[in-house]
């Protein structure tokens, strides 16, 4: 049987996130480790790595988003067996590499009797033997690292977006919209990026947003945005209801062009309608969730950013021991 790649390091992707996988690959300057994933006839499966990994520093990438080809639930599931077969095949670290962590949402109790899904999901991690767990932009950043007892790696789209809008905005005026009030944090490292980037100052709003029993009220807009062009800025977009009210929001508030930003893109439901919108500049989301959902005419529109390089980046740094603070920060 083969051994893993080049000092220690092996590389996985499950087939349904292979074109991501082959994409960190080539910029680690590695190939992905060889596996078989077998179909049973009622419905079950395996995954096996076909090289051996014994006291190696593994690295497996697999998306959860739901798909046409497999329900978010399966793709956690083969993840998870997968993950715990490399554990008993002798890997020295196992480190599950999820650029989009589902189940994230759910991370408190808003609710009587409700679940506390990021919780729970943390525990299936844990329980198959991984050693860490690398996400990018998940939706809480408190949640996700309290909720999992093993080590957590956190990565943001913040310096793709820097690097995607500095050319765009030039001199203009900017503010950076965060879409509710939950946001700000997240809209506030963006803002300050920026405003390092352009050598300027740049604006900060946030919309009013109410939530009750899922039905999404408010709407007012805190902040000047008047004259400036604005960036709406949120972890993830999934019917697009949220950044559609933001950018009606801003629209009314004087903004000159308007542009939508969000690490995700779900675009489930009537998302397609928010790429449509004639206040809307431009819309950019990265790779983590391919666009699948979406119909050639809205994915004119739509500008994709690639985060493989940062994986990669990261899962090198990651393997060697280093730090991942410069590569976080902008």
């Amino acid at each position: 049987m083969a051994a893993a790649g080049k000092d220690g390091l092996a590389l996985f992707a499950l087939k349904a996130s292979r074109g991501l996988g082959e994409r960190v690959a080539a910029h680690l300057g590695v190939a992905l480790g060889a596996h078989e994933e077998r179909e049973f006839e009622d419905g079950e499966h395996k995954a096996r790595p076909l090289i051996s990994v014994r006291g190696c520093d593994v690295f497996v990438i697999q998306s959860l988003y739901g798909d046409a080809g497999a329900s978010v639930n399966d793709k956690l599931v083969r993840l998870l067996f997968f993950l715990g077969a490399l554990r008993d095949a002798g890997a020295a670290r196992v480190t599950a590499v999820v650029p989009y962590l589902a189940y994230a949402r759910k991370e408190r109790k808003t609710q009587s009797r409700d679940p506390v899904t990021t919780r729970y999901l943390a525990g299936l991690f844990e329980a198959v033997g991984i050693d860490r767990i690398l996400g990018i932009e998940v939706h809480s950043l408190a949640a996700f690292q309290n909720a999992f007892r093993c080590r957590t790696e956190h990565l943001d789209a913040t310096r793709l977006f820097v690097e995607y809008f500095r050319p765009l905005l030039g001199a203009a005026a900017v503010a950076v919209v965060s879409p509710d009030a939950g946001g700000v944090k997240r809209a506030e490292r963006l803002r300050t990026a920026l405003s390092r980037a352009l050598g300027g100052d740049v604006a900060s709003a946030f919309v009013e947003k109410l939530r009750a029993r899922g039905v999404v009220s408010g709407g007012a807009l805190v902040g000047d945005v008047h004259g400036r062009d604005v960036i709406i800025l949120d972890d993830l977009i999934s019917t697009g209801t949220t950044l559609a009210r933001a950018v009606k929001a801003c629209h009314a508030g004087g903004a000159r062009r308007i542009y939508c930003a969000a690490t995700h893109g779900l675009f489930v439901g009537g998302a397609a309608a928010l790429l449509a919108s004639p206040e809307l500049t431009g819309l950019v989301v990265t790779d983590s969730v391919p666009p699948f959902r979406l119909d050639d005419g809205a994915r004119d529109r739509l500008t994709v950013l690639e985060v493989a390089p940062l994986l990669a980046e990261a899962i090198r740094r990651l393997h060697a021991d280093g730090s991942l603070v410069d590569l976080i920060e902008v």
